[in-house]
Parts: structure tokens; sequence; C-alpha cells
């Protein structure tokens, strides 16, 4: 399995702005997401281990729209007691204009993350799954709407080939349904 195939998004809707500096939090610790088949929440300690690697900044989960990232101190992480806090430095691009113009209107549709999960990384009771240790890829703005309310996923890549293709098509026509 590749890595990108084993890649989960989640979403969160705390982002505020500070000049050309966005600030909030991409995860939270409290509460459980509905994901449908299960349910999910994210232990404190989670990201600290991956804190340390080089984690990108993007609009949209778009690996074409740099907003900043950690090896070149754009992009600021740390894991408090509620959760996975980043600050920003929006760059003088379109994607970076843009975002601080969504942002303050309050237009923008929340933050999300990027991951994969190492091994022992998470565990189950019953249908409950909670991620201990995370490997973080990146960290999103999200300038339409999350999937879904808080910590949830917003896109996530469980399956392999068709069916998360599929899966795929579904959110986009259910967002496309609600513009209609």
């Amino acid at each position: 399995m590749s890595a990108a195939a084993k890649l989960e998004r989640r979403t969160f809707s705390e982002v505020r702005t500070a000049g050309r500096r966005l600030e909030g939090y991409a995860a939270t610790f409290t509460g459980e997401a509905d994901l449908g088949a299960f349910r999910e929440r994210i232990a404190p300690g989670a990201f600290r281990n991956a804190l340390s690697g080089d984690i990108l900044a993007l609009l949209d989960h778009d690996a074409g729209k740099v907003l900043g990232r950690t090896r070149s101190g754009t992009l600021r992480l740390s894991e408090d007691s509620r959760g996975l806090m980043f600050s920003l430095d929006l760059p003088e691009t379109q994607a970076g204009r843009d975002v601080l113009q969504l942002a303050e209107r309050g237009d923008l549709g929340g933050m999300s993350f990027g991951f994969t999960i190492p091994e022992g990384g998470d565990s189950w009771q019953g249908q409950t799954r909670t991620l201990r240790s995370v490997n973080l890829k990146e960290i999103s703005v999200v300038s339409a709407w999350p999937a879904y309310e808080g910590t949830e996923i917003a896109l996530r890549a469980l399956q392999l080939g068709a069916e998360a293709a599929r899966r795929r098509r579904v959110l986009v026509m259910a967002e496309a349904a609600l513009w209609a």
C-alpha cells in the first residue's frame, strides 16, 4: 500500500488572523468524530513525535498551493492541552492573498490535517478508534466548508482503488448539490 493511499484527513473550524498571520487549531483533543462506520478521537500527545519533520501548510490539500512549511519557519506547530496549534505566515501569492481575504471576512471553512498512522499508532475499543500517534504530513486551510463540524473527516482514504474514488465522487456530488 502506498503512502498516499493511507493518507487521512480531518477538519476543524477555528481560525483567526493577526496581520498576515493565520492562527488557530488544526485539530483538537475534545470530542469524537462520527465517521459513519466508526467513531474516532485524538488522544493528547498524538502529534508530539510528528512535529519535528518538515510539515506543509496547503490550501485545500493541494500540493500546488503551498502556503508555508515548518522547514522554512513560515509554519509553526505545537501541541498543547487543547490540540494541534498552528501559526502560519501567509505568502504574498494569489493563494495567500485569497486566504487572508477569506479569513478576514469570516468565509473560511476551517482547518484540516493530513496524516498517516505509524504501526501501533491507533487503538480500538469496540467501534471507537483512538489516534495515539500520527505522522503529520500537512495542515490545510479549507476554503469551502468542512465535511463535518469540529475535528472530523474531510476526505478519507481508507480503501484503495475504485471504492476510494467512488467515495470521493459522492462527497463532491453532495457538495455540488448544496450549491444547486
